[in-house]
């Protein structure tokens, strides 16, 4: 059955790439990001681009606006939009530290909250919320990345609750290193943090991990890995609560559950030598 379908931070990675399954499964697909002409192969696939800031509350409720208009509900939103900041927590300023958590939760808070009327009203829907295996661990240099990871996680767990009686999935999607420009947008950031401090040795020994992981052919491919879980989840009625899936994603999470800190502290600091 053919969905409507809203993804935010389509203009690149696995939310454009998974778009493109969509779209030839024959779901209508509304593709939202600030670059809007990065999404043209989406449209003239039969996708429609949407140019939206997550962080700016006219651009959400126009998008949800417009599609409302012309279809009359969303089936399915995918709150994928997000953005690594990365350095120290000495030298990271609170103003950038609030626009990460304005982007990668409370963007996707917002949204959400402008969607769940019409998806309670339909009692369908499903919300999934792209969040990473690090909501579930952490790594050095990463503090308000992964503290925006880990309320996405909590965030999603009461949500499912509350909603659950309406009938609406909460999914949330823990990706590990896939080959994305991900890596690319978090490493030179967090280099110039990081430049002439004290934790620029450090930064450098993380830069070069983040791009050994996340480059090709270390990294996993999307389409392998994370497209063919949304078409997953998009095509079932009772999806689970949680996907997992990418380098690292399992095992990782694995060690922070069942190590202890101490150990686990070890085995990233290993990886950062």
């Amino acid at each position: 059955m053919s969905k409507v379908i809203l993804i935010t931070g389509a203009s690149s990675g696995i939310g454009k790439d998974a778009a493109i399954q969509l779209i030839k499964e024959g779901h209508k697909v509304y593709t939202a990001a600030r670059r809007i002409e990065k999404m043209k192969e989406l449209q003239e696939m039969g996708g429609f681009p949407m140019q939206m800031d997550v962080a700016k509350n006219e651009d959400v409720k126009n998008v949800v606006d417009q599609i409302l208009q012309k279809d009359g509900k969303i089936d399915v939103l995918w709150n994928n939009a997000g953005y690594g900041l990365y350095g120290s927590v000495e030298n990271i300023s609170i103003a950038a530290a609030k626009k990460q958590f304005e982007v990668n939760l409370f963007g996707l808070a917002n949204l959400t909250q402008k969607v769940l009327p019409y998806m309670r009203k339909a009692k369908s829907g499903t919300i999934i919320n792209t969040s990473s295996m690090g909501g579930k661990m952490y790594t050095p240099l990463g503090a308000w990345y992964h503290a925006t990871k880990h309320a996405v996680e909590g965030f999603s767990d009461c949500l499912r609750l509350e909603t659950k009686q309406f009938n609406i999935n909460v999914v949330v999607l823990e990706p590990g290193a896939i080959a994305t420009e991900f890596g690319d947008v978090l490493t030179q950031p967090m280099l110039d943090n990081c430049k002439n401090t004290a934790y620029e040795p450090m930064a450098k020994l993380v830069a070069k991990t983040v791009n050994d992981s996340y480059h090709k052919p270390n990294g996993a491919s999307p389409r392998s890995v994370i497209t063919n879980i949304i078409s997953k989840i998009v095509r079932s009625k009772k999806p689970k609560t949680r996907y997992r899936a990418g380098k690292w994603a399992k095992p990782m999470v694995w060690m922070r559950l069942y190590l202890g800190d101490r150990i686990f502290d070890k085995v990233i600091m290993n990886e950062v030598k």
